[in-house]
């Protein structure tokens, strides 16, 4: 994780991934975009012939003829591309498409969707009322938490489990908004209705259920209630657990509505985003009671799905604050049992309603799309993660430590109580987790596992070394041009599209987004430097291009605020861009430091990418001198011309360090 400083006062955690939510609604979908497309791929299909020069691919650049000299370079590790030659451009996939095939950015981001499979959503001309509209019912779920907190306070016998059976203070019970929906069939209806809102607004917001009669009765009666936020803060729904045992379903959630979707939040997350970037690892748990007397225990990292399987998009989700994931989950229904029930089955005959699926391969598969570090953390003694804390608040953090692979887990746990001796049970143990292994995409640890198992299961290895029959390694469909390169190299890896110049990017535009003032200094500050104003083209990203012209733009004109420009001119597939990168500061109160962060930064995009451009550079002139070709000269030039420019950025840097 790279923390990057705001002024003395606030800081700056940047993801260790890309910016924006996946899938979530009012989101930009431009990240799902760069992950599911291949920038080596995408050129390559628009004719250009690319090979292989350390870890990068270098070609002759699409969009000017008459060149001898391979200049143009794609970067995999970053999804960027850039031609030192003639027209001296780069970006992005977006940006490339834009340059091909003469578009804007709206029509680039529809193309490429369309390729990639991502739905954009359609705005309607009414989308403003319906923005109000949603405004609305988070307004009323905002009312509702405090309907159900005052009846908590009238209701001593809840009350008293809560301090009591889950040793819940009244801080964290504030805290968290604890409430109690009483008994009654029209309770909630009755109130609300009383207070101007009309019954359809009530099921929009899940808080009525209609009977097939069409008759309206409240949805969550005699139970504890749990409100559930999306990750900025805004109330999305609730979480109800039953007060009476025998009541049905122990745990019953808010409906699918406009701004509640249980596939796309995760429980806690809006307290959880600052202490994962923090402490770089997100723990995932089973139950809301059990992320909030972790966190009252000073485990602050801690979140939970909506009492169902993980989705990917809740894990995508996770990775814009940490690829390091541990599942914290109930031996009961993620071990001996899940396991066993089959390893490749979807478990349809748990209890989504009140247990997390383990889902394996699924699991795996999320793991190499997403890049990331799954772990599995068992709980030992049938305890849960509350019951745990408050024997011993230390064991926690020991457990989470010990976290293991979950192909070390299924291992593991397939061979306890089992007959090592028993040819047969070996047999079957290794049919079960050689499936698991083959779907890894990194041969390296294919091998280690095979070699773990080999140890576990007391057999020779060469047993294991051969794939079975049934179940293709899980990978990426190959071009015509990997495969046919496959026979010399490995498979390319699906990159993460993260990069020091992205999240610089990142933290610069955060402070333009909340001071756009701050650019007028900026551009001076360069100016007097001799490093020229900051452009667009400073930016290797499409979006961070768009939103910084955004900014200029809003400066230009005297109409409106800048701030209320910019969110009135947003492409609306930027929308969720633009709020996360808005919040992502705390801004300082010294003007002056917020400046010198904002200078900072500047200095350091420009140096990386100067740094970047001198590497390749210097490979491109030294091939260029083997061939006898007449453009070693101009990229002698270049590379003089890069140096130069560096020496100034190191100038800048000085005198931002004297002025301390």
């Amino acid at each position: 994780m790279l923390p990057v400083r705001l002024g003395g006062a606030g800081r700056l955690y940047l993801p260790n991934c890309c910016y924006s939510v996946y899938n979530t609604p009012a989101m930009s979908s431009i990240d799902e975009i760069k992950t599911r497309i291949d920038i080596v791929d995408l050129v390559s299909e628009a004719g250009v012939k690319l090979r292989r020069s350390g870890r990068n691919y270098i070609g002759f650049c699409p969009f000017h003829a008459n060149t001898r000299t391979p200049a143009f370079v794609v970067w995999p590790e970053t999804g960027t591309w850039r031609c030192f030659g003639e027209c001296n451009e780069g970006g992005d996939i977006f940006k490339f498409v834009m340059k091909k095939e003469g578009v804007d950015f709206r029509e680039a981001l529809q193309r490429l969707a369309l390729k990639a499979g991502v739905e954009l959503e359609t705005f309607a001309p009414q989308r403003p009322e319906e923005k109000e509209a949603h405004e609305r019912l988070r307004t009323l779920l905002e009312d509702a938490v405090l309907y159900y907190r005052g009846h908590l306070l009238n209701a001593p016998q809840v009350l008293t489990y809560l301090r009591q059976k889950r040793a819940l203070s009244d801080q964290t019970i504030e805290t968290f908004g604890l409430g109690y929906a009483p008994p009654g069939w029209d309770n909630a209806l009755k109130h609300f209705t009383a207070r101007g809102y009309s019954e359809q607004e009530l099921l929009d917001a899940g808080l009525l259920t209609e009977r097939d009669d069409g008759q309206h009765f409240d949805r969550f009666r005699h139970r504890i209630m749990i409100p559930i936020r999306d990750e900025n803060g805004k109330m999305a729904g609730f979480g109800a657990r039953i007060v009476n045992p025998d009541d049905v379903p122990k745990f019953l959630n808010s409906p699918e509505t406009p701004v509640f979707s249980k596939g796309r939040l995760l429980y806690g997350l809006d307290r959880a985003r600052k202490p994962i970037r923090l402490a770089d690892q997100a723990v995932i748990v089973e139950g809301y009671l059990d992320v909030i007397a972790l966190h009252q225990a000073g485990y602050e990292n801690v979140v939970s799905p909506m009492g169902t399987a993980l989705t990917e998009d809740q894990l995508r989700l996770l990775k814009r604050f940490t690829r390091r994931i541990v599942l914290a989950l109930d031996p009961d229904t993620a071990g001996q049992k899940a396991v066993l029930r089959g390893l490749d089955a979807a478990r349809q005959a748990m209890d989504r309603e009140t247990e997390t699926a383990f889902d394996v391969r699924g699991y795996l598969r999320h793991e190499a799309r997403l890049q990331a570090d799954l772990r599995v953390a068992s709980l030992p003694d049938g305890l849960d993660p509350d019951e745990i804390v408050a024997r011993d608040r230390q064991e926690w953090q020991r457990l989470i430590e010990s976290a293991k692979p979950i192909v070390t887990h299924v291992m593991e746990t397939l061979i306890i109580g089992q007959d090592l001796n028993d040819p047969k049970v070996k047999g079957r143990i290794a049919a079960q987790v050689l499936p698991l292994i083959e779907d890894l995409p990194d041969p390296l640890e294919r091998d280690t596992y095979r070699q773990q198992l080999a140890r576990l299961l007391r057999v020779d290895e060469r047993l294991l070394a051969a794939p079975p029959a049934a179940g293709p390694r899980f990978r990426r469909p190959r071009t015509s041009r990997q495969q046919e390169q496959a026979q010399v190299q490995p498979e390319p890896q699906n990159l993460p599209l993260s990069s020091p110049a992205h999240k610089v990017e990142a933290a610069c535009l955060s402070i333009l987004l909340n001071r756009p003032d701050l650019l007028f200094r900026l551009d001076r500050f360069l100016q007097e430097a001799g490093l020229g104003v900051l452009r667009s083209e400073d930016f290797g990203y499409t979006d961070h291009q768009v939103l910084l012209r955004l900014i200029r733009q809003s400066l230009e004109q005297d109409d409106i605020e800048p701030a209320e420009y910019v969110s009135a001119n947003l492409p609306e597939n930027l929308t969720g861009l633009w709020e996360e990168l808005r919040t992502q500061i705390e801004l300082d109160p010294v003007d002056d430091r917020l400046l010198e962060e904002l200078q900072r930064n500047v200095i350091l995009l420009r140096r990386l990418s100067l740094n970047e451009s001198l590497t390749q550079l210097r490979f491109l002139q030294e091939e260029a001198q083997q061939q006898g070709d007449l453009r070693a000269a101009s990229y002698a030039e270049l590379v003089l011309q890069h140096t130069r420019f560096l020496r100034n950025l190191d100038q800048a840097g000085r005198r931002l360090s004297d002025r301390r």
